[in-house]
């Protein structure tokens, strides 16, 4: 696959001095080298590609997220392993979010309207959407209703996290009645080749991955939600073809993770999902984690969550296991959400009283669906969901529900932190050498140069959300 890119040049507003007037920043805000008239498949494919980038890269997934919900650990330089960040080190998904993805979208959204294209119009909301949610779902209180106008407002305010997921449900309600199978078709659509039916059914598992993530604060909001998807009748993602993910290619267009273990060694599979896996006898073992390149005993060996950096050395590089192949590959897929997430979601919907469907067949149907995601045999997937330490147990769906879909997001860190801390499971225990006093983050810290370029609205935010630091719970993390 030919990626094309495109990006919208941006960042240098942000270091310009605050007093300069706004047609000044909006001059100086032009790239010579851009065209006057950029092409919506362009910014499209621009805003897919770059986002799918961070999402599964290293800045956001492989050195926190994935490190905090212990799918993956380190074995070399180990301080984010321990908690360990400055307010520079978790920026990339702020910057990227905001400048490579949102500000592209907006752009997309503005031509669709010139054009009278509202495919263009819908796919840009439902992509923006998932975005703002990875940054409120993160850092928590964000700028959302005035992010991007630059013409308009140059240091944006934050909105609460509860403003931005119900802006989000809104927006997500809006695209679905933009997207128009019968409508004007839509170029630079690396993930759907511009199937727009497949598009509607990514907006409405959005919306619900969206009305859960509030349910313990706005349980109302989201029953209403449920049943507004309900009655538009698109449905939801509902089979592996229609999974949202950007496949990708060979060099320079491989998978984030398989460029990393092209020049670097520092990762392996965590300790912790490697145990848990073993004691559920669990197939997805052999392909979340490679073989030891020395003979183990074990086989699968997984590094302890937050080692000092000579303890994590003395375990050898050849006697513990990277993560698997599958992973490793250049054409790894990027998910953005996967069918067996949608119907752990179904399931919990159910389980909470907001729908009429099965919980207990869902969640059986997610577990199924989450090993055919990985090519699991279909004898062992039925031993597997037969076992005793796998039933659902309709007394405490947090705990089925969310034990396995920790493991069924392998490799997803921002949704599976983000699940983790709805759910409250797995229970974790912090990095061995953590600092934070016997705690886990439950947040990113913001960057720091909010605090230099939009001091006022960074203050208020953390005036109104808790001191800036990893330990400070979002609105939507009630327990």
């Amino acid at each position: 696959m030919k990626f094309k890119s495109i990006t919208i040049a941006f960042s240098a507003v942000l270091a310009l001095s605050l007093g300069s007037c706004k047609d000044q920043l909006s001059n100086i805000n032009k790239n010579p080298n851009e065209a006057e008239n950029p092409q919506p498949d362009y910014l499209l494919t621009g805003a897919i590609k770059n986002t799918a980038d961070t999402y599964w890269g290293t800045t956001n997934n492989m050195n926190s997220s994935l490190l905090f919900i212990q799918h993956w650990a380190k074995i070399q330089y180990t301080d984010p392993d321990r908690y360990i960040f400055t307010n520079n080190d978790l920026q990339e998904l702020w910057n990227n979010g905001y400048t490579k993805g949102i500000t592209n979208l907006n752009k997309v959204i503005s031509i669709a309207d010139a054009q009278g294209n509202t495919n263009y119009r819908g796919v840009a909301k439902v992509l923006r959407s998932w975005i703002f949610s990875l940054l409120t779902d993160a850092y928590g209180d964000i700028p959302y209703s005035q992010a991007i106008q630059i013409s308009t407002y140059v240091n944006p305010a934050y909105d609460t996290q509860r403003n931005v997921y119900l802006g989000i449900l809104n927006d997500l309600k809006s695209a679905q009645l933009d997207l128009n199978v019968n409508g004007k078709a839509i170029g630079g659509d690396i993930l759907y080749s511009g199937s727009i039916s497949s598009w509607k059914k990514f907006a409405n598992s959005l919306r619900l991955r969206i009305a859960l993530r509030i349910a313990d604060r706005e349980p109302e909001i989201s029953k209403t939600v449920l049943a507004e998807i309900a009655a538009e009748g698109t449905g939801y993602i509902s089979t592996q073809a229609e999974t949202a993910r950007l496949v990708y290619s060979s060099s320079p267009n491989q998978n984030p993770i398989s460029n990393l273990f092209d020049t670097r060694d520092d990762y392996r599979i965590s300790k912790t999902i490697v145990d848990r896996l073993r004691s559920l006898n669990d197939p997805r073992l052999a392909v979340f984690a490679s073989p030891t390149k020395d003979a183990t005993a074990q086989t699968y060996v997984g590094v302890a969550n937050g080692l000092l950096t000579g303890d994590a050395a003395n375990l050898g590089l050849t006697k513990t296991s990277k993560p698997g192949a599958y992973f490793l590959a250049p054409t790894a897929p990027a998910v953005i959400i996967s069918y067996a997430e949608v119907l752990f979601d179904r399931a919990e919907a159910a389980a909470r009283g907001f729908t009429t469907e099965d919980a207990a067949a869902l969640y059986k149907q997610a577990v199924t669906e989450s090993l055919r995601q990985y090519a699991i045999a279909e004898g062992d997937i039925s031993t597997y969901t037969q076992s005793a330490a796998v039933q659902y147990d309709a007394s405490d769906f947090r705990k089925s529900i969310g034990n396995q879909k920790w493991i069924a997001l392998f490799g997803q860190g921002l949704e599976a932190f983000a699940e983790w801390r709805r759910l409250d499971y797995p229970a974790l225990s912090p990095a061995v050498a953590g600092t934070l006093n016997g705690q886990l983050p439950v947040r990113f810290i913001y960057p720091g140069t909010e605090q230099s370029l939009n001091g006022a609205n960074y203050k208020a935010a953390v005036a109104h959300q808790g001191a800036d630091i990893l330990t400070t719970k979002l609105w939507f993390d009630v327990k």
